[in-house]
């Protein structure tokens, strides 16, 4: 049986863990002392209500090779096959722990470690399309390279309302330069092949809206997508890039969801964006 694993840095809708058969293994949350399994001990509001309360940004750490190990054994039976889709290696080691939790278990599954060069929904699209393949017939070599190829066309393309949480969090360390000089800016953010960089400056959160919506147009035109939007705690701006977004771009499908806690707490509440996911 093929089994389909990613971590919390990933968004999957609600209904696709089990329509689609996704199994999530939760991100570490640090609270100064105290440490939450993201999804399991703390849910998205949960974690606002301890900022709000404590002040301050927890960290995030991934998975550790022996919690893969664990979760592995949990989720699979032996001769099981695991395709295991993690968040950019460039800027998590998660996928260096499914590597090295692969190697420990390769005596009773087969684990296909892929570093997804994505995050956030663009992930969950791919654990979608790689199940519905696996559906229509396809093999795992097939699945497999057809998630080579198409991670690197995904795009996520973000604007940050707050750079209070990416000044705190030293996990964005391409962010940093952007946000030691203009208050009151807002950031745009690209993820493109694995790298999070800043790409403007703009400085209204309507402007930042919009353009987001432009630099998206620029590279995809009319090419057919599936169109999602991504926010952390702003459903309201949220719903309304995605009715703005649906009159430029040739959709396939359109989703919303919200940003993991993982994410969350690095970009900060009121992030939105977009993801644009090839349909080829």
């Amino acid at each position: 049986m093929l089994r389909i694993v990613t971590d919390g840095a990933a968004d999957i809708l609600p209904e696709w863990g089990g329509e689609y058969g996704i199994d999530m293994i939760p991100v570490n949350i640090l609270f100064g002392e105290k440490s939450y399994l993201q999804g399991v001990e703390l849910d998205n509001e949960g974690f606002y209500k301890l900022v709000d309360e404590s002040k301050r940004i927890p960290k995030t750490s991934q998975p550790s090779p022996h919690q893969f190990v664990e979760f592995y054994r949990k989720i699979a039976q032996k001769g099981d096959t695991i395709l295991s889709i993690h968040i950019t290696a460039k800027l998590s080691g998660t996928y260096a722990s499914a590597v090295a939790a692969a190697e420990e278990v390769k005596g009773e599954f087969k684990v296909i470690p892929v570093d997804s060069a994505c995050g956030s929904l663009g992930i969950g699209l791919m654990c979608r399309e790689a199940r519905k393949m696996e559906l229509a017939g396809k093999s795992v070599d097939e699945i497999v390279n057809y998630l080579e190829a198409i991670k690197y066309k995904i795009r996520v393309i973000l604007t940050l309302d707050t750079l209070e949480y990416a000044k705190m969090s030293g996990r964005v360390k391409t962010l940093q330069a952007a946000l030691a000089s203009v208050l009151n800016v807002k950031p745009i953010a690209v993820l493109r092949e694995g790298d999070l960089s800043m790409a403007e400056r703009v400085r209204t959160r309507k402007a930042a809206l919009d353009r987001v919506i432009e630099m998206a147009k620029e590279e995809y035109g009319d090419k057919p997508v599936y169109l999602a939007v991504v926010h952390a705690r702003d459903l309201k701006s949220g719903e309304g890039l995605l009715e703005q977004a649906k009159q430029q771009f040739n959709h396939k499908e359109t989703m919303i969801g919200e940003l993991s806690i993982s994410i969350a707490a690095n970009l900060g509440p009121g992030t939105v964006g977009l993801i644009l996911y090839p349909i080829e």
